[in-house]
């Protein structure tokens, strides 16, 4: 069995907590299966900037580009929030992202039965909630020419951002998003702002036509707003959603309250030959050094990268289950707890993850 290489960048604040946890679970599974995992760490965002003066330095690109796989944990934090803006730790994510033209960003979302009143949200409301949202990575807001700031004769200022995108840009996450909603309850929802955005009026033609090519998926179309309403009004209606750079990276952080907390929310970039699998929750620099993060967005990051990379989707499962099967017991990291439950740490729920997975082997 040939060596899969994972390169694993843990970044900054609770990042350096979770992604030891994806990573003892993933060396469970390589125990379990005989699959031959070989991890190398690199630095990037804060630390990296730390270190170097580039939040990309070239090594960790260098290390990233010999991988099969990417295992990300968070970058950013109060420390760096005057760096310049080019240098800013975001920008070593962006450039991954970019280089490794990672276009696609999956980010599930689901209620889990014993966490359906960890929610802020009725039970009524959340309970039975399934839903996947598909981001499009590398291009947009985020990404487009020009963006610059000047200064202007009357002493003000003006910043400009441009959303751009080509009709392949968005063919191809579209058809991403018909592609898994396949593989789900064959319903997907495009969301864009057709009615003021000349780009989204391009996005909604090119996936009304391609959804020809997809009969047994239905289609339909929702303003950006009415889908932030209607996640919070009435989430059980979606299956698999698809939208642009700016709306998916709002829309699926506010999926988190579906959840019960952003600590539960995996992601996968993929659609170039290396993809790129980190947790949602980003850097939390308030509860950051005190051991009480919430490792399961990262450990379930772990299981994507299994099932979308290492085509190992029944150790996906696997992983998946035994995450179900220590809240089952009650164990709950400070972000998730509920009365009657047991209080745990980051490494501690690592631990008991690792130990379920270890007796489905």
């Amino acid at each position: 069995m040939s060596t899969y290489r994972i390169a694993v960048l843990p970044g900054d604040g609770v990042g350096v907590e979770v992604t030891p946890e994806a990573v003892k679970v993933l060396k469970t599974v390589a125990r379990g299966t005989g699959a031959s995992f070989e991890f190398e760490a690199g630095i990037v965002g804060g630390a990296a900037i730390d270190a170097t003066g580039e939040p990309l330095p070239a090594a960790t690109r260098a290390l990233c580009e010999k991988a099969h796989a990417i295992l990300f944990g968070s970058v950013g934090g109060p420390k760096w929030d005057d760096v310049a803006h080019e240098k800013r730790p975001e920008r070593g994510l962006l450039a991954l992202r970019k280089d490794f033209d990672l276009y696609a960003n999956l980010r599930p979302a689901a209620c889990y039965p014993m966490l359906v009143d960890a929610s802020p949200l009725k039970r009524s409301v959340v309970e039975g909630t399934d839903l996947m949202v598909i981001r499009e990575l590398t291009a947009g807001l985020y990404f487009g020419q020009p963006r610059f700031r000047e200064a202007l004769p009357d002493g003000s200022e003006r910043a400009v951002n441009t959303m751009s995108y080509t009709s392949k840009e968005i063919e191809r996450v579209a058809r991403m998003g018909f592609e898994v909603a396949r593989k789900r309850r064959h319903h997907l929802t495009s969301v864009d702002k057709s009615n003021v955005l000349v780009v989204s009026q391009l996005w909604r033609e090119i996936v009304t036509r391609l959804g020809r090519e997809y009969p047994d998926v239905t289609l339909d179309h929702m303003l950006a707003d009415n889908c932030a309403m209607a996640l919070v009004a009435r989430p059980t209606r979606f299956d698999t959603i698809v939208t642009e750079n700016t709306f998916g990276d709002i829309l699926s952080d506010e999926a988190a309250i579906l959840a019960g907390s952003m600590g539960m929310l995996p992601s996968a970039s993929i659609g170039g030959r290396i993809a790129l699998y980190e947790p949602v929750h980003g850097t939390a620099p308030d509860i950051a050094g005190k051991g009480i993060a919430n490792p399961i967005a990262a450990i379930l990051s772990a299981a994507m990268l299994l099932r979308y990379s290492a085509d190992l989707p029944k150790d996906a499962e696997r992983v998946e289950r035994a995450v179900l099967d220590v809240l089952q017991h009650g164990y709950r990291t400070a972000d998730i707890r509920q009365e009657g439950t047991k209080l745990v740490g980051t490494a501690e729920m690592g631990d008991l993850i690792a130990r379920a997975l270890e007796g489905m082997y």
